[in-house]
């Protein structure tokens, strides 16, 4: 193998293990952000908490020489873009789970980003290898035993106005994942994850003003008194959103976001693992089965494959 083939090699193992461990940190996410839910608006919370996330990113732009004042109207625009996409794929995901949809309903739709990003791909003329299309399905079927504990009683899944609005959050999680693909090889990823965060919080924050500040000031005062609210808050805004979407700005340079997503749909076994170990949520066959075929379809998609460097196009994935 070539020096320049390795030094490739390097760099894919580098950014799937970044990835991996902004899964892992989602993962934890998900139970600060269930106790989170019992007391704090939707909005309020991600307003604040990705707000905490740009502001924690900051230091870190002006120690890269990068002022937010100096970044090109065309990378601006590309954090605008993606703040905006993270905003509704949020919004889109809390009204799913408002309008019905169970826990295992929101999570299941929510992961079919990883079937929605190489169709999307499809489209902006790039390409995927067959055993990268079993490895999302494979993922797909893990994730369907994961989140369900018994088969929905009508059939596969019923499609209620909750489950289209989780497909929507999923698809917009898609335009998210893409764009930060697009972005992140031309823009400094911590540039681009602090502008992401200060236009989602931002959006979070003017909602949150018209639909939980208004119509219950009093109300919201007091979810925002309790010092036990700050524990989930200040968590999902230091460790997920700074650390965690900055460490998937980075780990996408280098990898193509087929992949990419692949290896991000392990938050949703890294949640189901921290529940069991944090509050005591049991871990039955059926979603060992699933983390199982999960972390399968992770590591057969990271398997290099024989490739006509001349027929490879400068867009295809793997």
């Amino acid at each position: 193998m070539s020096t320049s083939k390795t030094n490739v090699s390097l760099k894919q193992l580098k950014s799937s293990l970044l990835l991996l461990l902004a899964a892992i940190v989602w993962g934890a996410a998900f139970v600060a952000q269930s106790v989170a839910g019992e007391s704090i608006g939707t909005f309020t919370f991600n307003g604040i908490r990705f707000i905490i996330g740009g502001i924690c990113l900051l230091p870190f732009i002006h120690k890269q020489g990068t002022k937010i004042t100096s970044i090109s109207r065309e990378k601006l625009l590309g954090g605008v873009l993606c703040g905006t996409a993270l905003f509704l794929a949020s919004t889109a995901q809390q009204a799913g789970i408002a309008m019905g949809a169970e826990a295992g309903e929101a999570g299941f739709l929510t992961a079919c980003y990883i079937v929605l990003v190489p169709v999307i791909g499809i489209f902006l003329g790039r390409k995927c290898s067959g055993i990268v299309w079993i490895a999302v399905g494979i993922t797909l079927a893990g994730l369907y035993l994961l989140c369900f504990r018994s088969f929905p009683r009508n059939g596969l899944l019923s499609m209620s106005g909750a489950n289209l609005m989780l497909l929507l959050c999923a698809f917009l999680f898609s335009v998210q994942i893409l764009g930060i693909d697009h972005y992140a090889p031309t823009m400094s990823p911590v540039s681009l994850a602090c502008v992401q965060f200060f236009v989602s919080g931002v959006l979070s924050c003017l909602m949150a003003v018209f639909t939980e500040v208004i119509p219950d000031p009093s109300g919201w005062a007091a979810s925002l008194s309790v010092p036990s609210a700050w524990i989930p808050i200040l968590y999902t805004g230091i460790f997920s959103s700074a650390v965690g979407y900055t460490l998937q700005a980075v780990g996408q340079r280098d990898l193509n976001p087929t992949l990419a997503s692949l290896i991000m749909s392990m938050e949703s076994v890294f949640s189901t693992l921290f529940g069991w170990l944090i509050l005591g949520q049991t871990m039955t066959a059926r979603e060992l089965l699933g983390c199982v075929l999960i972390f399968t379809a992770i590591i057969l998609a990271q398997v290099p494959l024989p490739q006509n460097d001349k027929k490879k196009k400068k867009g295809d994935y793997l």
